[in-house]
């Protein structure tokens, strides 16, 4: 810890001892209403967190100003362990949490200038308010991953935690479906592709002439909704996190004024813009514009996935066969088809699951059907934003039920081994707090604390 760092706490520690208010950056009067160790909690970190709960529609178990300041001062514990034990996280992973924060925050909230006014805060100050919390809160990620270390158990343990569950407090599992899936994506006329590719090359004509800037061009026509409204900024991005032929371009710019030429994605057609690049990582702008499918190429490929179902129904070969050999999804193809659930790493899907996280047509379509029934030819739109053509067949479905050992083993193996967790990190907090001084201020202490030990008698 820094010697400033010492001398700003201890100063802090005085004056709460003294009660004492403190001036915050932006010149309001704050308060300390906490001191853990040698760390403050001024009041104004306590609202900071509240608003930001209050966007993202938290609800809390008790008072918030009891809730929030316990966990910021268990939040200090963590991390004055860390200290100790030279947990450092990397600039590299706390820039690109921030640039994707900052991101969600002007989205929901609407503008940069409206997120100022809701935090009341400038810009640069909320980045550094942000840098700072998202740097604390994975210090404390991995400060908690070393107490609690590798939690092995036994099948046995599993199944003896199960049987110790009352039956009202066993888990209900949802009905969960297994689906396979073959795509065919409607064939473009090259005519269509051109008047794409034109359209990005007068974009990207106009920008270098210094006509319009590229974020204004973005905001109106970029097909790619996540950046569109942010002016086609992507954010700090390392190259493995983009598809190869998208970093290809965007680590090879070098010039923040002038505009990439045209280039394909599996997502469709781009330009691109440098704005910065720091170490590894490079932020960009983009447009993105996909050719438009005409209804008769859609009708031909529906026409043929038909013919596919009908020539499975007569066994004439496998839907995992058709999946293999003629189907256009290769996220599935390799794997006969069988989607995979990226959330559980299993191939079974929650329906809700399956709506969000694949597509709400499969979910729409699998919902009333059979096991090994295959549906008729539909229509999607696809991970990558485009739209393809497909049937699916439902592999299994398991009806919601009751949890059980046999066919939820990993499900409560999961939930076990969260248990233990949490006891362990509860029991570490527990007694670091006999060992670390802790100062409340008295209008902050009528609460009903989840740790009691805070206030020693």
């Amino acid at each position: 810890m820094s010697k400033f760092r010492l001398m700003k706490c201890y100063v802090c520690l005085l004056l709460s001892l003294a009660g004492v208010s403190v001036f915050a950056q932006d010149n309001v009067i704050d308060e300390v209403v906490w001191v853990v160790g040698d760390e403050a909690i001024l009041k104004s970190d306590v609202e900071n967190e509240r608003l930001n709960a209050q966007y993202e529609n938290r609800h809390f178990d008790g008072d918030p100003y009891c809730v929030i300041p316990e966990e910021l001062a268990v939040q200090k514990l963590f991390l004055h362990q860390a200290e100790l034990d030279s947990i450092i996280v990397s600039d590299q992973e706390v820039i690109q949490q921030v640039e994707q924060r900052i991101s969600w925050l002007t989205e929901q909230i609407g503008s940069r200038e409206k997120m100022e006014e809701y935090y009341n805060k400038t810009y640069t100050q909320i980045r550094e308010m942000l840098r700072e919390n998202i740097r604390d809160g994975l210090t404390v990620q991995q400060m908690q991953q070393e107490i609690v270390g590798d939690i092995k158990l036994t099948p046995a343990e599993v199944r003896n935690y199960f049987n110790k569950l009352p039956q009202d407090s066993i888990p209900f599992v949802p009905t969960q479906v297994e689906v396979q899936i073959i795509t065919q994506e409607p064939k473009i006329p090259e005519t269509e592709i051109e008047r794409v590719k034109a359209q990005l090359r007068e974009y990207a004509d106009r920008v270098n002439k210094g006509e319009t800037s590229f974020s204004t061009l973005a905001r109106f026509y970029s097909e790619d909704p996540g950046t569109a409204r942010r002016g086609g900024e992507g954010g700090f991005t390392g190259r493995g996190e983009l598809v190869p032929e998208f970093a290809n371009v965007v680590f090879n710019l070098t010039d923040t004024k002038k505009v990439s030429k045209v280039f394909e994605t599996e997502f469709g057609f781009h330009i691109a813009q440098l704005i910065e690049k720091r170490g590894d990582r490079v932020n960009y702008r983009h447009i993105l514009l996909r050719p438009k499918v005409d209804q008769k190429a859609i009708d031909a490929s529906l026409a043929r996935l038909d013919s596919i179902a009908d020539d499975i129904r007569k066994e004439k070969f496998s839907f995992d066969d058709a999946a293999t050999w003629i189907s256009q999804d290769k996220d599935t193809r390799n794997n006969h088809g069988l989607l995979a659930n990226p959330q559980s790493n299993t191939s079974r899907f929650e329906m809700q699951q399956l709506a969000g996280l694949i597509s709400q047509d499969v979910a729409k379509v699998v919902e009333g059907m059979q096991i090994g029934e295959i549906s008729k030819p539909f229509t999607m739109i696809n991970s990558k934003g485009k739209q393809v053509c497909a049937i699916v067949k439902l592999k299994n479905r398991i009806d919601g039920h009751k949890a059980t050992i046999t066919e939820d083993y990993q499900r409560l193996k999961s939930m076990v081994t969260a248990k233990r967790s949490e006891e362990k990190l509860q029991k570490w907090i527990v007694d670091k707090q006999k060992n670390t001084y802790v100062r409340i201020n008295p209008n902050w202490r009528k609460c009903d604390f989840k740790y009691p030990g805070w206030i020693k008698q």
